[in-house]
């Protein structure tokens, strides 16, 4: 047991090392002229923060859960995707970090299995189609599709997953079937958007389109952050992070439906950004508290300071957004310098809150009476 905890920090490290390196190539693409550290980093940006960062931190929390149970092989599938992460970083040629990366999610999709057969519910289905897409998503993106025709599959990963999570704690308000009918509905429109984008790329995007916005509108409906906003302290704070990263993902949905299937290019940058920093960041701003805590065994305690980088976060974005759709490229270019310096600020935000609770505790146990 202790072996296998001691392995947590080193695939949190790679982790958090994807997306520092992310963070670097996506200003490096925005024009902010910093050094080249390796000749394709600023091509990474998107593997590196949705894979490196993402896949390799909810591969990691999945397989502390099955730890548990007594499967330690799961802390295979983080350590693919970190390792293939970290050979994209380093520029090494050829095709071993899609590879490694690729395998990484094949050990998501037997972690989800395993889950599902421990578990047989709508939310652990809805995560495990999350992981089913992250390895689809792979597998072409090894094949030598461009990211612009596979990054449904990636979008659906991280959306599925959340989605998922979510249902879960929605159990709370004790949903009737037809709600749980309409998620079903929501979720069927979304994956045969992204199954379509194989045969059809600009209708399968615009139906995907359809999909995020009625997920987005039916987590705004039932999901129980309408009421814990009510509440104080973290329990208000999640709540204010999830609410407006599902407006978010509703208008990455809106933009889809609206231009289709685009390469590159301003509306391109906003219909990605809305979904993957908007929706997906929101997401980890609000649950970093509670993950940190379960995988780590570090406190994450509430700080005020907490809102500082979830408005900077929003703010950011729409600049951002608003420099893509008027065609002003400071805006934009500005928009996404603010954006990093946000998850920065989570970063040093989170890593106060751990200092600080390790010093509250090592306070207590020195005053603590002897017997």
């Amino acid at each position: 047991m202790l072996r296998t905890y001691r392995w947590r920090f080193p695939l949190m490290a790679l982790a958090l090392l994807s997306l520092l390196a992310g963070l670097w190539a996506g200003l490096q693409r925005l024009g902010w002229g910093l050094p080249r550290l390796q000749a394709t980093l600023a091509l990474e940006h998107g593997p590196l923060m949705v894979v490196g960062f993402l896949a390799t931190l909810i591969g990691l929390e999945r397989a502390v859960a099955l730890q548990r149970l007594g499967h330690r092989w799961a802390f295979v599938a983080p350590s693919l995707s970190g390792l293939g992460a970290l050979l994209l970083i380093v520029g090494l040629p050829g095709e071993p970090g899609r590879l490694l990366i690729l395998l990484g999610g094949a050990g998501l999709v037997a972690i989800f299995a395993l889950l599902l057969r421990h578990q047989t519910t709508l939310f652990m289905a809805t995560m495990a189609l999350g992981a089913l897409s992250l390895l689809v998503g792979s597998a072409l993106w090894l094949s030598g599709w461009p990211l612009y025709r596979m990054i449904s599959w990636w979008g659906g990963f991280l959306v599925f997953t959340i989605a998922g999570e979510r249902l879960e704690l929605s159990r709370v308000r004790r949903l009737t079937s037809g709600v749980r009918g309409s998620f079903i509905l929501a979720v069927g429109i979304l994956l045969a958007g992204i199954f379509l984008t194989l045969a059809d790329p600009d209708a399968g995007l615009r139906l995907s389109g359809v999909g995020l916005l009625a997920l987005a509108l039916w987590l705004l409906r039932y999901d129980v952050a309408l009421r814990t906003v009510r509440q104080a302290g973290l329990t208000r704070f999640i709540a204010l992070c999830l609410l407006p990263g599902y407006v978010w993902m509703g208008f990455s949905g809106l933009l889809m439906l609206y231009f289709g299937i685009i390469p590159a290019g301003p509306a391109y940058d906003a219909m990605l950004h809305t979904l993957f920093l908007g929706f997906v960041f929101s997401m980890i701003f609000g649950h970093a508290p509670i993950i940190f805590p379960a995988v780590l065994r570090l406190s994450v305690p509430f700080r005020p300071t907490f809102y500082g980088h979830l408005l900077l976060l929003h703010l950011g974005l729409l600049l951002r957004i608003g420099g893509d759709l008027a065609g002003w490229p400071a805006g934009r270019q500005w928009g996404g310098l603010f954006n990093v310096v946000a998850l920065l600020l989570f970063l040093l935000n989170t890593g106060l809150a751990v200092r600080g609770a390790k010093t509250a505790s090592n306070q207590r146990a020195m005053n603590f009476p002897a017997t």
